[in-house]
């Protein structure tokens, strides 16, 4: 209450310090909504003129201090030209929402950066986790003003929301090296219909899944998930993998894929009612960057990712390492990272070395132990080969140097080297969550 007074007031406030974990299940709510509009975003979903403008005319705005990076976004109607990065921010605020614990502040439990490319035929979904530890830049203030907040050092990556939704754009562009132009927050509201206007997500579970936490208790199998099952099911961190928030990270990811294979299927899409009723819970519950909250843009978006394959869809996990006096803390795996955001900002594709501790590829022989180990060896490499080649200055041994036009980019150029450390997976794969045995 005392900082957002000072915001009124014209004072300058710091990222918070101190306890940053909420005890309460409604701090994870949110990272359901968020996962299931990134796919609702990413299956380019087209909606009659009439209905998008009911639906705009219902969405909240914010400056994020970014100018439109292209004004051929605002030009051209029928698609976006180039590139596109968006944020997608999953706040815990409790203000204004049905579900209300009293508890005040805000913070960003859930961060993904979608990146399409220029031919608008890959895309690519980075996660960063939460529990990272990061430096924060100086940001804007509520209405964009340059440098409103000053910059600060080694704060837990989930804090930078409470100056805006500008500051996460700026500490993300300052980790990354992207220029983010559009950006959205989604709030508690609305996950469970979602799930419902869709009829459902369809995964399968390779090991039961019971978190107490969340009330989930799942058995192992293929199973449905709607409503408040859907809700438990992304919520949930203690019943996965390794308890972790990584862990959670790939159980939805798991969930992402599941959910945009059935949007893309002609049983979707070829049902307006469900097109609508799931465009219509995503973005009644969103505020977004005022480059976004418009018809045309939600119009030329849709248009520029409808035709999206599924297998050049990818969700990956920024790579990280154990911060070294913290074990509850992460920090930035620079090196791999810096090769990811070269190879994805180039155009270039970027394969996860292992799906994440909570995710088991469909069908693999001893599914659940090979997940695991999948996972532990891509974490291990940071520090057996990141951490050496940063220190000799080496570059990552990929066998021979393969062309960009080999990897499907841009002919003529040699690619960037593949970085080691990313977790995740692509969205045709089917892969089965994986309860915790440990």
């Amino acid at each position: 209450m005392a900082q957002r007074a000072a915001k009124a007031a014209g004072r300058k406030t710091t990222v918070r310090h101190g306890k940053l974990r909420r005890s309460s299940a409604l701090a994870n709510f949110v990272k359901t909504l968020v996962a299931m509009f990134t796919v609702a975003v990413l299956s380019g979903i087209s909606i009659a003129a009439y209905a998008l403008l009911d639906l705009t005319n219902n969405v909240t705005s914010v400056n994020i201090g970014t100018a439109p990076r292209d004004e051929n976004e605002k030009a051209n109607a029928n698609q976006i030209v180039g590139d596109i990065n968006i944020l997608l921010v999953g706040s815990d605020t409790r203000q204004g929402q049905s579900l209300n614990d009293g508890e005040e502040g805000e913070l960003n439990d859930v961060t993904l950066m979608l990146r399409i490319s220029a031919d608008h035929k890959q895309a690519t979904v980075v996660s960063f986790p939460r529990d990272m530890v990061v430096d924060v830049p100086s940001c804007p203030g509520p209405n964009g003003e340059p440098d409103f907040y000053p910059a600060q050092g080694e704060q837990q990556f989930n804090s930078t929301l409470q100056n805006g939704l500008g500051c996460v754009v700026r500490t993300v562009e300052n980790l990354t090296g992207a220029s983010i132009p559009h950006a959205g927050i989604i709030t508690f509201d609305g996950v469970i219909n979602m799930s419902n206007a869709i009829g459902g997500v369809d995964v399968c579970l390779t090991q039961p899944i019971y978190d107490p936490n969340t009330d989930l208790d799942l058995p192992a199998g293929d199973v449905t998930l709607v409503g408040v099952t859907a809700l438990q099911f992304l919520r949930t961190r203690y019943g996965v993998g390794d308890g972790g928030d990584q862990s959670r990270i790939s159980n939805q990811q798991v969930f992402m894929s599941a959910m945009l294979r059935k949007i893309k299927s002609a049983q979707t899409l070829s049902d307006p009612g469900k097109v609508y009723g799931l465009a219509k819970a995503a973005v009644e519950n969103m505020i977004l960057s005022q480059d976004m909250a418009s018809v045309q843009f939600m119009q030329s978006f849709a248009s520029t990712v409808k035709d999206l394959d599924l297998q050049n869809v990818n969700f990956l996990q920024y790579p990280t390492l154990e911060h070294p006096y913290d074990r509850n803390r992460l920090i930035p795996d620079r090196y791999n990272g810096d090769l990811l955001m070269t190879r994805l900002l180039n155009d270039e594709p970027v394969h996860a070395n292992a799906v994440g501790a909570a995710a088991v590829v469909a069908g693999q022989e001893g599914a659940a132990e090979a997940g695991a180990a999948g996972a532990e060896g891509a974490e291990g490499s940071a520090d057996a080969t990141g951490a050496q080649q940063q220190a000799e200055g080496a570059t990552p041994a990929t066998g021979e140097a393969a062309t960009t036009e080999q990897l499907g980019g841009v002919a003529g150029a040699e690619a960037a080297p593949e970085p080691n450390n990313i977790l995740g997976q692509n969205a045709a794969e089917v892969t089965c969550s994986s309860g915790r045995t440990q």
